[in-house]
């Protein structure tokens, strides 16, 4: 990053979310709280998966990664912010806050892919189910897997050069809680118009490249589904997609309304609340939507917990 040796800024200083420190303990309860249950929530998920030999399968190896991607960019952030909600000065150096870019813009991406990666196992599992084993084997899904991280860290390249390549020889409080995109590019010294059309250019690529591939397989899903003749079977076969459709939403959701909006319309404090939604809540919502709605998974936890109490005994 040829920027560091020309920049004039060696740190950043967080603005937060609030000046009143009694409101910072509150607000740092609440998000300590929601971080545990993601952690918690996702670590066990993983866990669950790898421990219970019936959910081996191509539909839980990506629910897996799933659970790291957001376990990896919310732990980007989360510990961060809850420290910073203790301490006066919220001070990150230049290259923490390179780093930190980094791997959140990194695992963000990733989940963009992972999530459309089961988008087609459940196109293949619905519209395919003969060939299932066959189209969804182990190489197959390994190839998906590591396609998801490889674009992760292109994009992580990519998106961490062209930020950190800019000037910043102003001021260097950042209207937000982290590094992030939009305050950077606010606090540049440097003309960021082409850097913004890049930005711009390359969000919309990875967004809609696999928004595109998950509304392509959701609309062959649908129509096998209404060629199902029973309502029992139709509802059994939504039933499987319904997790998903729902973690989907909300992840793209936040994500285009972050992210695939002109320069002119950001507003950095609503940025800054948005952005806690996709960045803390959503990685603690999805093993809960996964699971909640998921006969498979539950009956896992529960074989778990009794060979755990046969263990013991």
């Amino acid at each position: 990053m040829a920027g560091y040796n020309r920049t004039q800024v060696t740190e950043f200083i967080f603005l937060g979310f609030t000046d009143n420190p009694y409101l910072e303990i509150a607000l740092f309860v609440v998000f300590l709280t929601i971080y545990l249950a993601n952690v918690i929530g996702n670590v066990g998920m993983i866990l669950l998966i790898l421990l219970d030999g019936q959910l081996h399968s191509p539909m839980y190896f990506f629910l897996c990664h799933l659970s790291l991607v957001d376990l990896g960019y919310s732990t980007a952030i989360a510990p961060r912010m809850l420290a910073d909600f203790l301490r006066r000065h919220k001070v990150i150096s230049f290259s923490s806050c390179a780093t930190q870019f980094a791997f959140f813009v990194g695992f963000v991406d990733a989940e963009c892919y992972v999530l459309a990666a089961m988008a087609y196992d459940r196109y293949v599992a619905i519209c395919h189910p003969l060939h299932y084993s066959t189209i969804m084997s182990k190489q197959v899904c390994l190839v998906l897997v590591i396609g998801s991280y490889v674009m992760g860290l292109i994009s992580l390249a990519s998106h961490t050069s062209l930020t950190f390549s800019l000037d910043y020889c102003g001021s260097n409080v950042i209207n937000h809680f982290f590094c992030e995109i939009p305050p950077l590019l606010a606090l540049s010294c440097s003309d960021t118009y082409v850097s913004e059309i890049l930005l711009f250019s390359l969000c919309g690529f990875i967004e809609f490249s696999t928004l595109i591939i998950i509304l392509i397989s959701y609309v062959f899903i649908f129509a096998a589904i209404l060629r199902i003749r029973s309502a029992e079977g139709r509802l059994k076969a939504f039933s499987t997609c319904t997790s998903h459709l729902i973690g989907v939403t909300l992840f793209y959701g936040t994500v285009m309304f972050m992210y695939l909006r002109p320069p002119s319309s950001y507003s950095l404090t609503q940025d800054k609340w948005a952005s806690v939604f996709y960045t803390v809540v959503i990685p603690m919502l999805n093993p809960l939507i996964y699971s909640l709605r998921n006969r498979d998974v539950k009956e896992a936890f529960r074989r778990v917990i009794s060979k755990k109490k046969l263990f013991h005994k």
